[in-house]
């Protein structure tokens, strides 16, 4: 404390590396500055609006809500101020001294140390209040709550700390004041300040006013909702900006949805799909980020839930005719009305992202490797439209390389005469997938397999059970009959092909299985390996293995259900033990078994006894 009113306090350790980056910033497009300060400010008069619906008196005697800037030649001052909410001591310690936004704290922790490499990410997050450092040498802020008493300041040249300071009471609000660098000094002209606010901010809904030396003031916005006007009024830059303030994101959308419902439900949707991944994606909370408004008034952005969490990469607003202006945030959920948009907003995402699937199917795998694990969480959803959903989807496929996605229409226009089921197979990632023995026996006649390797991936096929008459099946299944299905066979030599007598393969069966005892469940043959001896198996009805770790780790469940080992009638290994009669056969069935589980990513219950069976093996091999 320097004196009862000031107390000085330091940065977090996060803040402290922005502001050596913004700092010593060479960024080229150092106007983001002045773009994430209305932003701020746009957002501190939409929470004053939301607010006063239910407490008038905080906008008493200043209900014109507005954005003024002004820029002093003589001082090198730059200054924004709103007539907004205003900030408590406390916020402005939390808001301008810690991490507050995911977006900051993402961007710090992409910062390497190396200028040169970081200078770009910048102008990627924008990084809100702190991009004031890259042109002002200290920045003070005078704050003052709506409905409270007294005001705060709240100043920092950057370096490490800042004070915050209690003062007599001023109009409600927000205050900045950035002094400007020498190297800065273009930034006090009030035509680049109008070129940029016309060029980034123009959608701003409240009016943003330019002070010239006489105190005159000009509006320099157009200060409508950009989502009210009509589509022809709109350019791709309008809505690029527009996109970059309500998604906190750089680059161009991948999609813009700009939608008016009109007739028993009026409600009017301006949403976006990103380019790339936002940094919350994947968030426990799994919050969507879309905007409601009632007739232009700001309500919430976090209770609505607008869109399910299964689209919550979009990034927008939805206004609404029908809604009560005073309605609470805590009604909302519960109200039809939302239930209503967002069924019609669900609708039609997905009927214009069919369009975009069906014009650029490339573009569509770069939307579809972004969100597609996000996307497919919808078919675990009880009411979700899982039919359209499932039309969205895209699959790697063992027909195709890692680059080619699959639908599942057109994996059922290439289905074998007599096949039934729509084949899949989960695992950790694609590449360990298509090096499973489970797939030797489908890739050898021609028959596609679906290959699922998202987490989502294990929950959804336990939940739908079709597409358009067609049932999913996992390979890994037992009851699996190829030969029932007409393909291609490839061509082998005939000792290949060749099976061990029938009568000896069924009592090698019963033999691994007096053998192997309760480590599994049954023995039988199966057509479904090619190369390998050995594979596991789960009956039908089953769970697929990676599922089942999963709910053991989590406790759902106490132990894995004993797995059908199956064999390769065909293979060189298993007709050289189906002949062996009498002889120890021990250490090589469970040799074979523990390769399975291997392979199935299982754990070998006795890592010990298996080295020692290796071992043993290997050195009768080099004996011989």
């Amino acid at each position: 404390m320097t004196n009862k009113n000031e107390e000085k306090l330091k940065f977090s350790a996060e803040i402290s590396k922005v502001l050596q980056l913004m700092i010593h910033s060479l960024y080229t497009n150092k106007d983001i500055f002045l773009r994430e300060l209305v932003s701020n400010s746009s957002d501190a008069c939409d929470k004053l609006r939301y607010a006063a619906l239910t407490e008038s008196s905080l906008m008493e005697g200043d209900s014109d809500l507005s954005i003024t800037i002004e820029a002093n030649k003589e001082q090198k001052t730059v200054t924004i101020t709103d007539n907004g909410i205003g900030m408590s001591r406390e916020e402005l310690i939390a808001n301008l001294g810690t991490i507050a936004k995911s977006g900051t704290q993402e961007f710090a922790s992409k910062l390497t140390g190396d200028d040169k490499k970081d200078m770009p990410l910048i102008g990627q997050f924008g990084v809100g209040f702190y991009s004031s450092f890259m042109v002002a040498d200290k920045v003070t802020v005078v704050s003052t709550k709506a409905g409270a008493s007294e005001s705060f300041i709240w100043e920092s040249e950057g370096l490490g700390e800042f004070t915050v300071t209690s003062t007599e009471k001023t109009t409600r609000g927000t205050k900045i004041t950035l002094y400007i660098k020498e190297n800065a000094d273009d930034y006090l002209d009030n035509f680049r300040i109008r070129h940029i606010v016309q060029t980034y901010s123009d959608h701003i809904s409240f009016p943003i006013y330019l002070l010239d030396e006489d105190k005159n003031r000009e509006q320099i916005n157009t200060a409508s909702a950009l989502w009210m006007r009509s589509k022809n009024e709109v350019s791709e830059e309008k809505y690029t900006e527009f996109y970059h303030h309500v998604s906190h994101m750089m680059g161009s959308p991948w999609l813009t949805l700009h939608n008016k419902a009109e007739g028993k439900l009026e409600y009017t949707s301006l949403l976006f799909v990103p380019s790339s991944k936002p940094v919350d994606l994947f968030h426990p909370d799994r919050k969507s980020r879309v905007k409601l408004y009632v007739k232009r008034v700001f309500i919430t952005e976090e209770h609505a839930e607008l869109v399910p969490s299964y689209l919550r990469f979009l990034r927008g607003v939805v206004d609404s005719e029908d809604l009560p202006l005073n309605i609470s945030r805590e009604t909302l959920q519960q109200n039809p009305l939302i239930t209503k948009i967002r069924d019609a907003v669900v609708k039609k995402f997905l009927s214009e992202l069919k369009k975009k699937a069906e014009s650029d199917e490339n573009e569509y795998k770069n939307f579809w490797k972004n969100f597609g694990a996000v996307v497919k969480e919808g078919l675990c959803e009880a009411y979700s439209p899982r039919e359209q959903i499932l039309e969205a989807c895209r699959f790697n496929s063992s027909n195709f390389d890692n680059d080619t996605l699959a639908s599942l229409d057109s994996y059922i226009s290439r289905m074998k005469e007599g096949q039934e089921n729509i084949f899949y197979l989960t695992g950790e990632n694609i590449n360990s997938i298509r090096q499973s023995p489970q797939l030797e026996g489908f890739t050898s006649r021609g028959i596609e397999v679906l290959l699922l390797s998202d987490h989502v991936d294990d929950f959804w096929v336990n939940v739908v059970l079709d597409y358009k008459g067609k049932q999913f099946k996992s390979i890994t299944r037992s009851d699996i009959n190829l030969e029932s299905i007409k393909s291609e066979k490839t061509d082998k030599p005939e000792e290949e092909k060749a099976e061990a007598p029938k009568e000896n393969i069924e009592k090698l069966c019963e033999r691994i299985k007096s053998i192997l005892g309760n480590a599994v469940g049954e023995v039988r043959t199966t057509q479904k390996l090619g190369q390998s001896a050995v594979c596991l198996a789960t009956k039908e009805g089953g769970m697929d293995f990676r599922l089942e770790r999963f709910l053991i780790e989590q406790k759902q469940i106490a132990a894995a259900a004993a797995k059908i080992l199956e064999i390769n009638p065909k293979h060189p290994i298993i007709k050289h033990l189906a002949e062996k009669g009498n002889a120890n056969i021990d250490d090589a069935v469970w040799l074979l078994f523990d390769q399975a589980r291997i392979l199935e990513g299982e754990e070998i219950t006795d890592p010990a006894a298996f080295t020692r069976r290796l071992q043993s093996f290997v050195e009768k091999s080099l004996a011989a």
